[in-house]
Formats: structure tokens, C-alpha cells, sequence
């Protein structure tokens, strides 16, 4: 993969994936654990990542809080063996500091509490530049319908099989930013700093449903991983 050079201003889609396609999420507490790096991590104030293994559970910081971001997520999603995510950098270096910062952290996590060492995720992570609004608005349906496979595995190729199913799953799917988009509540997402294009709940969800509502929507294939 090309190397990418990320700049101010610009747009990215980020992800990884778990060595050799293991699960890296095991249990809700390590989604939930993930989620609090998120923001515990997202800031340009230098912290120990040790700090936060001392305590069962990393606290998420409020927004109420302030703080100097390194990146402005628009988008997440976490599935068993791997995650997405579409930030623009706020700081210099930004990205990188931030990925560093949190892959390192879950990893140390997790290895401590399944008494395993080595690497956990493929490499450092890749990246896409999101050049364009199509490309975009296409991306914020791939991230947000990547949970969609686990109810219905062969909905790209042959649209959802029960709508009603797979769109409530996807609603109410709790390791992605879904939900703060639908219920205009941002907590890791920030999408002032992004482009509005949807600037209603019904919006999103009409932009969503057209994508389950394709009978063939391989056109969401991307980079699977």
C-alpha cells in the first residue's frame, strides 16, 4: 500500500485488523474499553498509556472537559476482528499519535488480562484518502453497515434478506457511531468538523436504507478486511 502523508483539512478512512484475522474483541468490556481510548487518548497533552491499566475500567472523558483533540472522528465502527474509523487531523502528526496511542493501549490491555504478549493487530494501520464527497457518503454507509454481516452475511450480494432485521440490528448495534448520529448525542464523533451532509435523523437513516435496500450492493465491498 501506498504510503499516505495526511494533512489538515483532509479526510481518512483508518482500520485494522486482529494478526492473522483473530478476534480482538472478545467481550462487551473490551469493545467498551476500546470506545474509552477513543477519547481518553484523543488529545494532544502527553499521557502514559500505563496510567490507564491500573484501573478495571479506562473512564471516558466528557466532552464538558475541553482539551486539545489530535483528530475529529466522523465516523467508527468495531467488529470482532477489526475496526474502522473516518477522522480528519486536528494537530500535527495527529493521526499517527493517536493511532499509536491507542492501538498500543488496547494491546497492552488485552494482552495483560488474556496473559498472551506479541502483537495483536496487523501492523501499525492502513489508511484510504477520502478525496471526494461520493466517496465519502459512501464511506459512512460502509462503516456504519459493516454490522449488517453478522446477521445477514450475504446481504451485498443479495440485498437483506429481512429488512426490518438487519436495519434495527444496525441501528441499535452499540460498537459504532451509529446511534450518536441518530440520537444527536456525539461522544467520540464530532461531525462539525466534517462536511454535513446529513443533517436530519432522517437523513441518515433514508441514506442507510438505501444501501439495504440494494439488491446488489457489492458497490460497498471497499477494502474488506
Amino acid at each position: 500500500m501506498r504510503q499516505i502523508t495526511f494533512s489538515e483539512g483532509e479526510y481518512y478512512h483508518l482500520y485494522n485488523r486482529g494478526v492473522d484475522k483473530r478476534k480482538i474483541f472478545m467481550s462487551a468490556a473490551e469493545y467498551k474499553r476500546f470506545q474509552n481510548y477513543l477519547l481518553l487518548m484523543n488529545d494532544v497533552e502527553r499521557m502514559r498509556v500505563t496510567d490507564l491499566l491500573r484501573s478495571h475500567e479506562a473512564k471516558p472523558r466528557e466532552k464538558s472537559d475541553g482539551g486539545n483533540p489530535l483528530v475529529a472522528i466522523g465516523a467508527y465502527c468495531l467488529m470482532p476482528n477489526h475496526f474502522h474509523l473516518y477522522v480528519t487531523p486536528l494537530a500535527k502528526d495527529g493521526i499517527s499519535k493517536f493511532m499509536q496511542r491507542v492501538q498500543t493501549a488496547y494491546t497492552m490491555y488485552f494482552n495483560e488480562k488474556h496473559e498472551r504478549s506479541g502483537a495483536l493487530l496487523q501492523g501499525t494501520f492502513k489508511a484510504e484518502h477520502v478525496a471526494h464527497d461520493t466517496y465519502a457518503k459512501y464511506l459512512f454507509s460502509y462503516i456504519h453497515l459493516n454490522p449488517a454481516k453478522l446477521v445477514d452475511p450475504e446481504w451485498k450480494e443479495f440485498g437483506a434478506r429481512d429488512f426490518k432485521k438487519v436495519r434495527e440490528y444496525v441501528r441499535k448495534y452499540p460498537y459504532s457511531s451509529f446511534a450518536e448520529y441518530l440520537e444527536k448525542r456525539h461522544a467520540i464523533t464530532d461531525p462539525s468538523k466534517f462536511p454535513e451532509y446529513f443533517s436530519t435523523q432522517r437523513d441518515v437513516d433514508d441514506h442507510i436504507d438505501q444501501w439495504l435496500e440494494t439488491k446488489d450492493s457489492r458497490g460497498l465491498a471497499l477494502r474488506e478486511i
